[in-house]
């Protein structure tokens, strides 16, 4: 059953805290799934369908639904796959909704590592009880561990400089400073970022992404119900979602999952990488957004790095702007799972309401993408095509 124009996304919300002291995880639930409900013009009693990762607490969905104060739900998600989760949220909505299982979905994400001082772990998620600790227990399981893999493969096969992966940071950075959200929002020069501390070579320190409390929701409903409602319309023509996983140590680290849930959502949307405008892509470290650039067909396998430099991903200067909210290197990650915030962005520069000084003029075609997981490893990967009508 192919999605497109089943569902569009009629509110958004994006919390604007970056430490959430004195905030419950379920609070800020609460907080980003009202905020997107006013958004939409829609409340609590219009929803039947409810979406959550294992960031939501107690129960997950089932906790969470009696403490935000949904009553009438009859159809609830809870897939969790990392940072990609929210993504393939939207997808199983747009699913929900065109089998007639529910009119108006809800999608929450929110969390607080820094306040609760969890470091990089995920909430929910016992990394204990994984059947393959044993063989990776030698191994430092901090992610930049393995997005340095990913990197250091990058540069053998295809050349890829450091200087080219720095120009995504540089990118983020220019978006950000018109944020005033953003955590980061100095604008910075390749050689800043080369300048700052190697964490894991070849990557630097501004090779990785910020760490923050917060979270975001988006609400997706039936066309009829979109058309009554006094909001930019914004409809979900294609989706795909896909797994990849190291194959007991036979894995080629230069591809993503994103290869194939990439083409998926190009084939159900009927466009082509050549089409979008602009690209909201999950940014934990810089070689991903040149991973995921490659594999999503935007430039061929090993052009990635030549394709970012120069300014090329920049609002107003590149032919492909990226993440204009400042993504996570430099706005928002939180709960260390950024798929959220690129749903978020996606919408703004869909709808025309991102800032105006990083709004893209030709927005009709949006693709938001994201990766959960680590790309040296097990992850899921969620694309989502997005059409202004």
């Amino acid at each position: 059953m192919s999605l497109k124009g089943k569902a569009y996304i009629a509110g958004i919300y994006e919390h604007p805290t970056r430490r959430a002291d004195g905030i419950s995880t379920a609070q800020l639930h609460a907080e980003v799934a009202r905020g997107a409900l006013d958004d939409a013009g829609l409340t609590l009693a219009d929803v039947d369908g409810f979406f959550c990762g294992a960031d939501a607490p107690g129960l997950g969905g089932l906790t969470m639904a009696e403490y935000i104060g949904l009553n009438g739900l009859r159809h609830i998600d809870s897939t969790e796959s990392g940072g990609s989760a929210y993504l393939l949220h939207v997808s199983h909505a747009a699913q929900a909704i065109a089998a007639g299982h529910c009119n108006v979905a809800l999608v929450t994400m929110a969390d607080r590592p820094l306040a609760a001082g969890a470091g990089t772990s995920l909430a929910g998620i016992d990394r204990n009880t994984m059947p393959n600790l044993p063989f990776q227990a030698a191994v430092p399981p901090m992610p930049m561990y393995g997005y340095a893999m990913v990197a250091r493969r990058h540069m053998h096969e295809f050349g890829t400089t450091a200087e080219q992966l720095a120009w995504v940071r540089v990118a983020a950075s220019h978006h950000a400073q018109h944020n005033p959200h953003a955590l980061h929002r100095q604008v910075v020069r390749v050689e800043d970022v080369l300048a700052s501390p190697i964490v894991a070579d070849p990557l630097h320190r501004m090779d990785c992404c910020v760490m923050t409390d917060g979270g975001g929701a988006v609400v997706l409903v039936r066309p009829e119900i979109a058309r009554r409602l006094r909001r930019p319309r914004v409809k979900l023509i294609g989706a795909g979602e896909a797994v990849k996983h190291p194959n007991g140590g036979r894995i080629d680290l230069t591809w993503s999952a994103g290869v194939h849930s990439g083409a998926k959502a190009f084939e159900e949307a009927g466009v082509t990488p050549a089409d979008i405008r602009y690209v909201s892509l999950y940014d934990s470290f810089t070689i991903t957004v040149i991973v995921q650039l490659e594999d999503l067909g935007f430039c061929r396998k090993g052009d990635g790095g030549r394709f970012v430099a120069d300014g090329n991903l920049i609002s107003g200067v590149g032919r492909l702007p990226f993440n204009t909210d400042g993504g996570g290197l430099c706005n928002n990650h939180p709960g260390n799972k950024g798929g959220m915030t690129k749903i978020l962005e996606a919408v703004r520069q869909c709808r025309g309401e991102a800032h105006p000084a990083v709004q893209v003029a030709n927005h009709d075609l949006v693709l938001a993408h994201g990766t959960g997981g680590n790309l040296a490893g097990a992850h899921a990967a969620g694309t989502l095509i997005l059409e202004a009508e």
